[in-house]
C-alpha cells in the first residue's frame, strides 16, 4: 500500500487523538491512583505506553493496562487491538 499525504494526516491526526484521550485518562489515574500513562507509539494495531507513578510496580497494573486504558482506547479506536507497556 502506497502511503499518501493524505493517508500520513490521517495517522497523525489519530495519534493525536490517542495522545489527547491517553491524557485524560492519564489524569484520573494520577488523581485517584497516584499514577500515570504516557504514549510512546502506534504501529499498525499495537498501542504502546509508557506507565509511571504509583502503577510503577503495582500489582494491578495489568488490570490497570488493560481495563482503563485499553478498554477507553478501543471505545474510540476499535482497531487498537493491542496496548501494550513499554
Amino acid at each position: 500500500m502506497t502511503k499518501t499525504p493524505e493517508h500520513n494526516h490521517q495517522l497523525h491526526s489519530k495519534e493525536e487523538q490517542i495522545k489527547g484521550l491517553l491524557e485524560q485518562v492519564s489524569a484520573y489515574i494520577e488523581q485517584y491512583h497516584g499514577g500515570s500513562v504516557e504514549f510512546i507509539s502506534l504501529e499498525n494495531d499495537t498501542l504502546t505506553v509508557r506507565v509511571g507513578g504509583a502503577c510503577l510496580g503495582c500489582p494491578r497494573l495489568s488490570e490497570t493496562l488493560q481495563g482503563w486504558v485499553a478498554g477507553t482506547i478501543r471505545q474510540f479506536f476499535p482497531e487498537v487491538q493491542v496496548v501494550s507497556a513499554d
